[in-house]
């Protein structure tokens, strides 16, 4: 599983022109499932998720993660995310896990997010979304599982 990850002083996704998930300060998570992707690697990408230490402490240094800060979480599912792009003018998707099989591990991160940590958020698998964000430092990391 991918997860590109941005930390967050406010982010918000609409659907439809309504907000369908909202937080402050936190991350912003896009997360992408690929082909072979199961249920160890979801959790394993929530466990980095959680603990990434991406947030400043007393001294300006990037020791704290959104557990530590009580920082909200909102987690959008982004396929596109598995787009295999190294040749051509257009990417390529074969990476990506079939539709059923990434609504299903995304649908298990989030509740699992949401049994552990609050707030959490997210966007709608296979929706059009508008994600609207303050990227904040900006600081953004790749996870991959």
């Amino acid at each position: 599983m991918i997860g590109l990850l941005q930390r967050v002083t406010q982010a918000r996704v609409d659907v439809d022109g309504c907000s369908v998930g909202a937080i402050g300060r936190g991350l912003l998570v896009l997360v992408g499932v690929q082909r072979g992707d199961d249920e160890a690697r979801a959790r394993r990408l929530l466990e980095r998720l959680l603990g990434y230490r991406v947030f400043p402490d007393a001294a300006g240094r990037m020791n704290l993660s959104v557990r530590d800060v009580g920082g909200g979480l909102l987690l959008v599912p982004q396929f596109t995310l598995a787009a295999d792009t190294r040749k051509g003018m257009r990417a390529s998707f074969t990476s990506a896990a079939a539709p059923e099989e990434g609504a299903r591990l995304f649908a298990l991160l989030l509740e699992w997010a949401r049994e552990v940590h609050a707030p959490v958020a997210s966007g709608r698998f296979g929706a059009d979304m508008q994600v609207s964000l303050v990227n904040d430092g900006p600081v953004t990391f790749w996870l991959e599982t």
